[in-house]
């Protein structure tokens, strides 16, 4: 694999994915005070993550086999290829999948009526690479597919999806820092119907920001903000972001901190992972980690070189597009 600074980030944007996910994996749904019991702090993982990164997987095979063009009705294709993972899906997943594989509903009417849930944010990433230092687009793209399996009601899901993957967009600038990567997963949602999803993160920033405390923060935010179900993105994605914040968007220190903060570990975990090891690239991450996910027989190299040949390809036309519309001047 080249070692170009893209290549870097966008395999430090898997790595630290699916790391998150398997260390997270083992505590998932536990309280915070149970995981510290029983392990004290996990700082270390096994095997290679959950439902998180085989969705993940599912969303690059769409981009990759659409030359990174890959719309709700690509994704759909790309879910129904994949039904041999079936039985990792959540519920709203599974609900999707029943309506598309029966024709009982178009892939643009399939998030309807489904439960909340993290299930789009959680594995958003790739659309994030594949615009890579354009926040805007990866938001514009991550909202329509994520309706694939939240719309209605629960449209507050895309809007999650959306903020991370703008977040991993920004990310993978050089110029990054973790502020703008903050100001990139808020900028891009709509004020008015995104207000829900918008309010989630700026109150949960707010008490990370002024607590700047990791257990304080944990605390805190378990004792007053936490939701009803689990894997409520209004939970999970402003709780990722705050955590890269107290991180200071170091990769390892993200990733544990997802993994021991209680709750939806996994999900927090993989993705406070992605968007770290997008802004550090795989530099970021130690050498230790790397070896072991490898040995698990990882294909996150191989991938890695088919989204960064895929974000050359959308580079080309984006240059076309300038040019054409610069003639018109």
């Amino acid at each position: 694999m080249k070692s170009s600074m893209l290549s870097k980030k966008v395999h430090g944007c898997l790595l630290g994915g699916l790391i998150g996910d398997a260390m997270g994996a083992p505590v998932e749904c536990w309280d915070y005070k149970k995981i510290e019991e029983k392990y004290g702090v996990i700082n270390d993982f096994k095997g290679e993550g959950t439902d998180d990164s085989a969705i993940k997987i599912i969303i690059c095979n769409a981009i990759i086999e659409n030359d990174g063009y890959a719309g709700i009705d690509e994704l759909a294709e790309s879910f129904l290829k994949s039904r041999d993972k079936f039985e990792l899906f959540y519920i709203p997943v599974r609900n999707m999948f029943h309506k598309i594989e029966t024709g009982i509903s178009l892939p643009v009417n399939a998030g309807l009526g489904n439960m909340q849930s993290s299930s789009s944010a959680m594995s958003i990433s790739p659309v994030g690479l594949i615009n890579a230092c354009n926040p805007r687009q990866a938001a514009l793209e991550a909202f329509e597919v994520a309706g694939l399996i939240h719309s209605g009601d629960t449209s507050f899901c895309r809007d999650a999806a959306a903020a991370l993957a703008a977040s991993v967009a920004e990310a993978m600038k050089v110029s990054a820092t973790v502020e703008s990567i903050l100001e990139s997963a808020m900028m891009y949602l709509n004020k008015k119907s995104g207000a829900e999803m918008l309010g989630c993160i700026n109150d949960t920033l707010k008490l990370a920001r002024k607590l700047k405390d990791y257990k304080t923060f944990r605390k805190a935010f378990t004792a007053t903000m936490i939701r009803q179900v689990i894997c409520d993105s209004r939970e999970t994605v402003p709780v990722a972001l705050a955590l890269f914040y107290l991180a200071k968007g170091d990769p390892a220190k993200t990733i544990i901190y997802g993994a021991n903060f209680g709750r939806d570990t996994d999900t927090i975990a993989t993705m406070g992972g992605s968007i770290a090891g997008a802004f550090k690239s795989e530099n970021g991450i130690s050498k230790e980690w790397i070896k072991k996910i490898q040995n698990g027989n990882s294909n996150q190299i191989e991938l890695t070189e088919k989204l960064v040949s895929v974000i050359v390809k959308r580079n080309k036309q984006n240059r076309k597009n300038i040019s054409d519309l610069e003639k018109l001047f």
